[in-house]
């Protein structure tokens, strides 16, 4: 049996299936989305690296995003297999366990004021920065090297616009049950674990807003991390909807326009939430328009 069979080598990525005309105007509008995305997240770090004011541990974490957002949509235009799916595998995880540390750096910041200096220190935040790397990168590349071991006989079709690991699963021959063990423990470590300790910084943020008397006072707090928990909640929710919810297969188009929203609309959303809701981020770019405007 072994002997006869033809191992498949390479896949065929089925896209979207629509007519030439539809497919060059989403074509167009992806690739506008994409510079967009480049524009935008480049803003962000162009302006922290060049306001002072803005050297603090919330944008120190927001540049990390930024590079982030950047290279999760730069990976889907890979051609290859393996490069491509550690790329989205392993920046996807990283973006999930920045929201989080975000989110302790905003909980530390309201919740612990006057010793907010000192919990969130730059070797601590250093610290976070590279666990979080490290961390996505260790579980894409062990999701990886579970896959690679697997026999490909056929199909080669894979309906998807890119290699998602679980529509690639789909076309192996050999047995997944090790594969979906795995990927149960990564959305156990990286969404339902990221998610509830969110919820519960945000809870404890919460309570330690409504015990500011001033009014003044709650909205200055409130407004500090309004713009993180926006972006927190369109990210976990495309992320839920996209893994959490049993696949019955007859979800696999639905599926695929969550991706793109996911993959394309998601990290150009992350800088204008930032830039349209941050006072402090729109001043740095009226001080760098003007400090550019003088020179």
């Amino acid at each position: 049996m072994e002997g006869n069979q033809s191992w498949v080598a390479e896949f065929i990525l089925l896209g979207f299936q629509l007519s030439e005309d539809m497919e060059l105007l989403l074509f167009v509008i992806f690739i506008l989305f994409y510079a967009f995305n480049l524009l935008a997240n480049g803003m962000i770090l162009g302006l922290i690296s060049l306001d002072p004011r803005l050297h603090t541990p919330m944008y120190y974490f927001l540049s990390h995003l930024a590079i982030t957002d950047v290279a999760y949509a730069s990976s889907h235009l890979s051609n290859m297999l393996e490069n491509l799916m550690v790329s989205y595998l392993a920046f996807a995880s990283v973006e999930c366990l920045t929201l989080v540390v975000m989110s302790y750096d905003r909980f530390v910041a309201i919740c612990h004021p006057l010793q907010y200096t000192v919990i969130m220190n730059w070797r601590v935040c250093t610290f976070l920065a590279i666990a979080c790397w490290v961390c996505g990168f260790f579980l894409a590349i062990v999701q990886v090297s579970l896959f690679l071991r697997l026999p490909f006989c056929g199909p080669q079709k894979v309906n998807h616009f890119f290699c998602e690991i679980r529509s690639v699963l789909k076309v192996t021959c050999g047995e997944t049950w090790i594969n979906d063990i795995f990927l149960l423990a990564d959305g156990v470590f990286i969404l339902i674990a990221p998610i509830s300790l969110v919820l519960v910084s945000y809870l404890r943020i919460l309570w330690a807003i409504l015990k500011i008397q001033s009014k003044e006072g709650r909205k200055k707090a409130f407004s500090t991390c309004s713009s993180h928990l926006c972006v927190v909640g369109f990210y976990f929710g495309i992320v839920l909807m996209v893994y959490m919810i049993p696949d019955d297969g007859n979800r696999e188009e639905p599926q695929k326009i969550l991706f793109l929203f996911y993959t394309f609309f998601n990290p150009l959303l992350n800088p204008l939430i930032y830039s349209l809701r941050n006072a402090q981020v729109k001043a740095a770019f009226h001080r760098v328009l003007q400090k550019r405007m003088t020179v």
